[in-house]
């Protein structure tokens, strides 16, 4: 029984090790499709056949899928993260990104065949950053939910910190905002509700994320979410640290809380369902809550600027899902949700096309205000029109009874001075 070529592989009898790896290479780069990479190696197959030994390079450049040029780029890139990272075990693919705290890259595990994602400190680095690199490690290890990425292993290797973690094909947040612009109703709820299951998760074991942004949640090609990057987890009991922290600003200005912004030292859940809020915001609007010319003046914004209500950006949302939207994005945290399970019952009902449970439409005042002259005793009486400027702690149906007595009473007393 003959079967169809892998794909991802390639055709030549003796590979060598970027042979090997030279058709996912191409495919990852966006050079060539997977149809394109079948069809170069189900030629090499039939070439055998006939006694011909050729390569996939070859059959490529032949087909004028690649150039020389991209083809001698990709092989240097390769042999470079081959030469200069050697972590037992592994085996380095290529560079998947870089940031400012680490290198992350594609490898094999060689015992179980599978890829995953090593993130490598830099050679240059300060003992606080080795110390959160290590954190980071084993925060993710106590954690165990299908919307979490996983965490494998941390260590050293010769001079390399490094930390292996379950490999997400796919994309993030961030990217599906700069492709789309915004996000649909029904996809952001889709990514909010995972997301919260993930932190709720994080939360029950005592850590607080503290840098939920759309860049930290990624997207399987299934649409599975994975909360990633946990360098500022902290213990809600690590008083130490909290105090050692106390009176700086850690995490993204962005989707910063303003309990972070301030450098509280009670920082609780309440800062991801702010930073959750935040990214919701960015997700279905395609704005973040608040800019600025510079970090500093976005975070001031955070804590007294008013929140531009989602509805008036993108007036296609949900008066239910704007309304857990603001109380998410609440400056004060005894305002915004006590916990992730109460949010996740609310972002529930609104997916069902129910109202949500905790968050309520605030009641605007002034639309109680009523003209009365003498003639005026049949008037009727206005209802109290719902707003979702803020959040109202006040009961709206005590406001509305207080409102219809005083209408009434300016009614009776108008009756009698005309009488």
């Amino acid at each position: 029984m003959s079967s169809k070529p892998d794909p991802n592989q390639s055709s030549a009898p003796e590979s060598s090790g970027f042979e090997t790896m030279l058709g996912k290479l191409v495919v990852d780069q966006g050079l060539i499709t997977d149809e394109e990479l079948l069809q170069c190696n189900s030629e090499l197959l039939a070439a055998r056949a006939d006694g011909e030994v050729n390569t996939l390079e070859e059959a490529l450049i032949t087909h004028d899928f690649v150039t020389q040029r991209q083809l001698d780029r990709l092989r240097k890139e390769f042999e470079d993260t081959k030469s200069s990272l050697k972590i037992p075990g592994y085996r380095m693919v290529k560079k998947l990104g870089a940031g400012a705290m680490a290198t992350v890259f594609l490898a094999e595990q060689k015992s179980l065949k599978r890829q995953v994602a090593i993130k490598i400190l830099p050679q240059k680095f300060s003992e606080d950053l080795k110390t959160r690199f290590y954190d980071e490690g084993r925060a993710a290890a106590k954690l165990n939910h299908p919307n979490i990425v996983h965490a494998y292993e941390v260590g050293q290797a010769g001079e390399h910190h490094f930390f292996v973690m379950e490999y997400v094909e796919g994309s993030d947040v961030r990217q599906e905002i700069k492709d789309k612009k915004r996000l649909t109703e029904d996809k952001a709820l889709e990514i909010m509700i995972q997301s919260a299951k993930a932190l709720e998760h994080a939360h029950s074991k005592g850590l607080i994320h503290r840098d939920i942004k759309p860049a930290n949640i990624m997207l399987t090609r299934n649409g599975t979410v994975k909360v990633a990057d946990l360098g500022l987890a902290r213990s809600v009991d690590d008083i130490e640290m909290a105090e050692k922290e106390a009176g700086r600003a850690y995490g993204t200005a962005n989707y910063m809380s303003p309990e972070q912004i301030r450098g509280k030292v009670d920082i609780g859940p309440s800062a991801d369902i702010y930073g959750l809020g935040g990214t919701c915001y960015h997700m279905v609007t395609g704005r973040v809550p608040f800019t600025g010319k510079n970090p500093s003046e976005v975070m001031r914004r955070h804590l007294k600027a008013p929140l531009t209500r989602p509805d008036d950006l993108n007036p296609s949302l949900s008066p239910g899902f704007c309304q857990v939207i603001e109380m998410m994005l609440a400056k004060d945290p005894s305002d915004r949700y006590e916990s992730m399970t109460d949010l996740l019952e609310d972002l529930e009902l609104v997916q069902r096309g129910d109202s949500p449970h905790f968050a309520k439409p605030a009641v605007d005042l002034s639309s109680l205000a009523v003209n009365i002259t003498p003639d005026s005793a049949s008037a009727e009486i206005p209802a109290a029109v719902p707003r979702r400027d803020s959040r109202s702690n006040v009961s709206a149906l005590l406001i509305t009874s207080i409102g219809i007595n005083i209408v009434l009473a300016i009614i009776v007393v108008a009756i009698l001075a005309t009488s």
